[in-house]
């Protein structure tokens, strides 16, 4: 199993509910407001007067023949509104309950 992390501009988060919902994908965990900025060139996300754009995120656990074509289609997504900005990290997951 690994667990995929994604973090992405708010704007995202039906279209990504959806391509989770197409890919049979059902468990997740969602926070809607997340603060941060990107490690190269984006922008910061703090919901504050001078940076009031936020942040979302969601980690899903899923098998491991499902990674490499959720995070394909994950880097389309980006690829066609880079500005946006969407990112998605995976982890082993060595134990659960």
């Amino acid at each position: 199993m690994k667990a995929v992390f994604i973090s992405f501009n708010q704007a995202y988060y039906e279209m990504i509910i959806e391509l989770l919902d197409h890919n049979n994908i059902r468990g997740f965990t969602y926070w809607p407001e997340v603060q941060g900025r990107g490690s190269v060139n984006g922008e910061p996300r703090y919901g504050s007067h001078a940076w009031p754009a936020l942040n979302s995120s969601i980690v899903t656990i899923i098998e491991e023949e499902k990674v490499d074509i959720l995070l394909d289609l994950l880097h389309k997504m980006d690829k066609q509104t880079e500005a946006l900005g969407l990112r998605a990290f995976v982890w082993n997951v060595e134990k659960s309950i």
